[in-house]
């Protein structure tokens, strides 16, 4: 006998009910405004995105680079590294081929991808432990000499 499996796609709507997702902009808002909405909000922990544009391209294609700053990060924001970073370059597709990067922190992880192609990087900052975003996307753009970066600020439940 065989077992048939189904996958069931929910519209994001459905799901964003489902799980009562309140999505805030802390954008623009002070460290201090956002640490006390953390705390008044019972945040189990702090999520950012960034994206960042026209980086240095030998920067970005270069694994011993990304690890400095991976170290570089975890010692700026206070984040205890746990094991080694991994770093990993693929992509048979041009369009998203580069090096890709996870470090496990004790409270949670720092991950990121870097497009060849278009000198681009996307990083993630997830911890439960309070730490200020602004200071790592400014740290970011510098270390990879990006023109401009869009940041999102989520505080997760």
């Amino acid at each position: 006998m065989t077992k048939k499996f189904y996958f069931i796609a929910l519209p994001l709507f459905a799901l964003c009910a489902a799980t009562q997702i309140k999505a805030i902009n802390y954008i623009g808002k002070s460290f201090d405004s956002i640490a006390q909405h953390f705390k008044e909000d019972n945040a189990w922990g702090l999520h950012i995105t960034l994206d960042l544009q026209e980086c240095d391209a030998e920067l970005i294609r270069n694994a011993d680079a990304i690890k400095k700053y991976i170290i570089q990060l975890c010692d700026l924001i206070e984040m205890k590294r746990f094991g080694d970073p991994r770093i990993v370059h693929f992509g048979e597709d041009l369009r998203v081929a580069g090096y890709s990067m996870v470090q496990l922190i004790e409270t949670s992880l720092i991950s990121g991808h870097f497009a060849n192609e278009t000198n681009t990087a996307y990083i993630d900052v997830f911890s439960c432990k309070l730490y200020d975003p602004y200071i790592v996307a400014e740290f970011t753009k510098k270390f990879f000499k990006a023109k401009s970066y869009k940041i999102n600020i989520m505080f997760r439940k």
